[in-house]
């Protein structure tokens, strides 16, 4: 009985462990998500700053001249 014991109370020792190293990924990847948020919502901020291309359109390019 006392070995059985022994042996629940070493496999509750490991799954404590496993739960903390589970847990910590999970904090450590929340912040990457975090940060990554941050910086697509500056991205976003940035591109729509610098408006459309500054490319002009087609139609409002003047043409070539030809040779």
């Amino acid at each position: 009985m006392q070995e059985r014991v022994t042996e629940l109370e070493i496999k509750l020792a490991h799954m404590e462990n496993t739960i903390d190293i589970l847990d910590q990924t999970v904090i450590t990847q929340q912040s990457q998500i975090d940060m990554l948020m941050l910086k697509l919502s500056i991205l976003e901020k940035k591109l729509k700053a610098a408006g459309e291309s500054q490319v002009a359109h087609e139609k409002d390019e003047t043409p070539p001249p030809h040779y």
